[in-house]
């Protein structure tokens, strides 16, 4: 029998959809689920964007250009400089999600068994994406007792060898909600032009921010010209994760010219959904400032239910949605099927993300979860009193 490849079988499953399965069997018992493992907002997606699709005049759907449109990456370029991020639209490749935007850095930058140093936990799909490319993650390890902020540089330049390409965070953090300051990441671009790496910044959650905090972009600090690579996404922005559109973006011409060659081997992003996205930067600011007053809203009830279960300790976010919680258990893994399969209140329970899938360090985060503030306040409330009630008759 023709074997897969060793790349296959090492291809890790992810934290957030294993338990699917488990999920499916319980709604066939008739239970209802209350999802806390996954990150697709409740919020409703523009309707000028859904709009822009409906009521196209297009006779052919034809490829676009491998880059994206010019007049789509012109509009994401006039749409940063709101943000003080001042671009070119040559400055920018559009992909299918910042997914693909992950993995064209990768290729475009890395080698067959160079590697990258990524703050952990982190975006369990960065383990898929080094695995995809033959890249090896080098973790730095951040902690629940100062809210999951930057390590020390020290830390950093300890695991600095000739193999380390490049530093990668994501800003607002998924899944720890940690929001970098401006000063941390100065601190990083420090070492980065240091070391001759680049720095890659998974921005997607930028709208995000809490606190009256300012997002700060890696792409606004001048000296990360030739060292910065930002990836971005519509996903969560506008509530259009089905959108699959994301971007590339960087002033080094040579990675842009690169990521294009990769670009070009999968032929265009989609063009409705370029479409949709296009149209989706018309987006009101109301629309954000309402967005995140509901989030902030979501947040403060989260932490406070939680905080009441003896024995939790939670990181507080800053941005995003979503939280890294510690119970007082041995393994999340086994928890979180067992909430699925074995308990439920009146009918009732809830699916949540086991935390180990965010660390690549082995043995890190099996007593923790990740629980994603997407539910409506009511939900989240009824979701934490499941868990507390859950956690005072599970034995491990």
């Amino acid at each position: 029998m023709p074997k897969i490849s060793q790349k296959g079988a090492l291809m890790p499953q992810s934290p957030i959809r294993k338990l699917v399965p488990f999920a499916e069997e319980a709604y066939k018992k008739g239970k209802t689920v209350y999802h806390l493992n996954i990150g697709q907002p409740d919020i409703k997606t523009p309707e000028i964007a859904l709009d822009a699709v409906k009521i196209n005049s297009l006779d052919i759907l034809a490829y676009t250009r491998s880059e994206g449109s010019d007049e789509y990456r012109a509009k994401i370029a006039n749409y940063y400089s709101k943000h003080e991020i001042h671009l070119v639209k040559e400055d920018i490749i559009v992909t299918t999600g910042g997914s693909e935007a992950l993995l064209f850095a990768f290729g475009s930058i890395m080698d067959v068994d160079d590697e990258v140093i990524i703050p952990e936990p982190f975006y369990a799909n960065y383990n898929g994406f080094s695995t995809a490319s033959g890249v090896n993650i080098v973790p730095v390890i951040s902690k629940i007792e100062n809210n999951f902020a930057l390590p020390p540089i020290d830390a950093f330049e300890k695991l600095i060898t000739p193999k380390t390409k490049a530093i990668l965070i994501c800003n607002p953090g998924n899944p720890t909600g940690y929001l970098y300051t401006k000063e941390e990441i100065k601190k990083l671009a420090e070492i980065v032009i240091k070391h001759d790496l680049f720095l890659i910044a998974d921005e997607v959650y930028r709208e995000f921010a809490y606190d009256g905090i300012t997002h700060y972009s890696i792409m606004q600090e001048e000296s990360l010209k030739e060292h910065a690579i930002m990836i971005d996404s519509v996903s969560k922005r506008y509530s259009m994760c089905g959108a699959r559109i994301g971007c590339l973006v960087s002033k080094n011409k040579d990675v842009i010219a690169t990521a294009l060659k990769f670009a070009q081997a999968r032929l265009s992003p989609p063009t409705l959904a370029q479409i949709a996205s296009e149209a989706a930067l018309q987006t009101p600011q109301s629309y954000f400032d309402e967005v995140k007053t509901e989030y902030v809203s979501r947040r403060d009830i989260l932490i406070a239910e939680l905080e009441k279960i003896e024995g939790v300790k939670v990181a507080k976010p800053k941005g995003a949605f979503y939280c890294i919680v510690e119970l007082p258990i041995k393994n999340s893994d086994a928890f979180a099927q067992w909430l699925l399969e074995d308990f439920d209140i009146n009918g009732e329970t809830v699916m949540v993300a086991p935390a180990a899938g965010f660390y690549s360090t082995p043995g890190v985060g099996l007593n923790q979860i990740r629980i994603a503030y997407v539910l409506n306040k009511d939900s989240l409330v009824k979701a934490v009193n499941i868990l507390k009630e859950a956690l005072k008759v599970y034995k491990d």
